[in-house]
């Protein structure tokens, strides 16, 4: 992990993947503060996550790892790439290290768990 995104996961115990202008992230945002959980936040699109960071959020993620793409996003068409080219968790790295703004938002890491929050209240799964 970058230094800022180690910060952000040894001080807190949740640590958000963020994206502002993404309504899911700022509901999980909100479902965080209404529980008053503390959390770090790292904004993706600023610290692009290193090869370390997506590999330890894929050791953890509790959805299926193709599942980490934004697949419908208008640049991922844009790109012309095939969804089905990003199946295996290298695959997903592998874009994900050059095309950052793929990854699926907002991602919410809870010890041993982590969660893609969408919707928002999923971020549930991983404080329970």
């Amino acid at each position: 992990m970058s230094d800022t995104q180690t910060a952000a996961s040894d001080a807190h115990e949740v640590t958000i993947f963020h994206n502002p202008s993404c309504s899911h992230s700022r509901g999980a945002l909100g479902i965080l503060n209404e529980r008053s959980v503390a959390y770090g936040v790292i904004e993706y699109l600023n610290t692009p996550p290193s090869r370390e960071t997506l590999e330890m959020i894929i050791s953890k993620l509790v959805n299926p790892v193709p599942e980490l793409v934004r697949t419908a996003d208008k640049r991922f068409v844009d790109l012309g790439l095939d969804p089905n080219g990003y199946q295996s968790a290298e695959e997903v790295v592998e874009l994900l290290l050059v095309h950052p703004e793929l990854m699926q938002r907002p991602i919410v890491i809870k010890g041993a768990r982590a969660v893609i929050a969408r919707p928002s209240e999923r971020v549930a799964e991983v404080l329970s």
